[in-house]
């Protein structure tokens, strides 16, 4: 969260990006995070992080969208080298989530395999649809990162992990406005 605060202030560090930080983590590696994130162009987690090279395993897929595959990439840190965070990483204005939003409420299906993300965030949809609010969209984007956290959070694998305290499986919101990273849940005490 401190390199966010530098990303936001453009007071920039710009840690672990050179020729020696390649040869130290040439051999292997020990992130102090994994983020799942969007695939939106604008959300770059090592960017928003002000992070570099070796620092965090990134996952990206539409809206945060998971499966098996994406399940296991994320379980890959914790349960193989302790990395102790997690991070779901929503953000503002996630056209992955509009896009379902407006597929699920108008029973239009996307195309190709688009429809997977859509049916991927079905419950987000209908957590939104309950909560109501002004805006729906970011109410389901919001909702898509708190219920996938929830998800990761009390995984068979990942929760034993959790419940020792080796492991923060965090929700969190990208505002593209401000750059700012707002915790939602499952921040540690």
């Amino acid at each position: 969260m401190d390199g966010n605060k530098r990303w936001v202030s453009g007071d920039l560090h710009h840690p672990d990006r050179d020729p020696n930080r390649r040869e130290f983590v040439a051999q292997e590696q020990e992130p102090f995070g994994a983020i799942l994130s969007c695939i939106d162009s604008r959300v770059p987690p090592e960017l928003l992080f002000d992070t570099g090279l070796g620092d965090l395993y990134v996952m990206r897929t539409g809206g945060e969208a998971v499966g098996p595959v994406v399940t296991g990439s994320v379980e890959y840190g914790p349960m193989t080298s302790g990395t102790p965070l997690v991070m779901v990483l929503g953000h503002q204005r996630c056209g992955a989530v509009e896009a379902s939003y407006k597929s699920i409420r108008d029973g239009k299906p996307l195309p190709g395999n688009l429809g997977a993300i859509s049916r991927a965030l079905r419950p987000a949809y209908e957590q939104a649809v309950r909560e109501g609010g002004a805006d729906p969209v970011e109410t389901m984007a919001r909702a898509q990162v708190t219920l996938t956290a929830a998800n990761l959070r009390s995984n068979r694998d990942l929760a034993p992990l959790v419940g020792k305290g080796a492991l923060a499986v965090v929700g969190a919101y990208y505002s593209l406005d401000t750059g700012k990273v707002e915790v939602l849940s499952g921040a540690p005490s």
